[in-house]
């Protein structure tokens, strides 16, 4: 009997070791030094303006007004739900699935990615008349894994330059100005793609045309 008191004795504090060490002491050391060190990464990157947090910078949204730039295909739309989206309909069904990541997930045979794209498209086409179908850059119609891509390739973005200008009532080189000014380069020169953040940028549309 001595024995197993004695083993289940170290079993205990071996258990409530463990748990103040990493369930107490690790979390805790981890936030703090993240606070102190990272505060605004541990935070989410969040941005504001006027004193109001309007997004992330490394979360994507839905923008639909053609004065502003337009991200990627997103298979959750930006975690963007209605009221009436957690509501259920007549069968008894909710679009809200709730908040997630992720993708189509389509392969290159089903039918279902070839339809989702010439849908994209056409109305992709329909916003930038101008644009010509073979001109379109494949991560315009390309979703991402997670469906938050908060970034566009520079080549995207300067395909919608024309549309931008002409509807924020912005001139094209201040367009390009902001694109420049949001464009993200390639880590160390080498890794990566240059590419612009659209959130960063349709803020600083929204700053420029509230200053006419």
């Amino acid at each position: 009997m001595r024995g197993l008191f004695e083993y289940t004795k170290q079993a205990m504090f071996i258990t409530c070791s463990l748990f103040i060490l990493c369930g107490l002491v690790y979390p805790f050391a981890v936030t703090g030094v993240a606070q102190v060190f990272f505060k605004q990464q541990a935070n989410g990157n969040l941005i504001q303006v006027d004193d109001k947090v309007v997004g992330s910078k490394n979360v994507g949204q839905a923008f639909t007004n053609p004065a502003y730039f337009s991200g990627r295909i997103s298979a959750i739309n930006y975690n963007v739900y209605t009221k009436e989206d957690t509501l259920p309909d007549v069968n008894g069904d909710i679009a809200f699935g709730g908040v997630s990541s992720g993708t189509y997930n389509y392969g290159p045979s089903n039918p279902e990615l070839e339809k989702r794209i010439e849908t994209d498209i056409v109305a992709f086409l329909n916003a930038n008349p101008d644009v010509k179908r073979e001109q379109i850059p494949a991560d315009l119609m390309t979703a991402s894994g997670s469906g938050l891509d908060p970034h566009i390739s520079i080549e995207a973005a300067q395909i919608q330059v024309s549309r931008v200008a002409q509807a924020s009532g912005l001139s094209i080189k201040e367009i390009n100005t902001i694109v420049l000014d949001n464009t993200e380069n390639k880590v160390l020169g080498l890794l990566g793609e240059d590419k612009m953040n659209v959130l960063g940028s349709n803020i600083a549309i929204f700053q420029k045309i509230n200053e006419k």
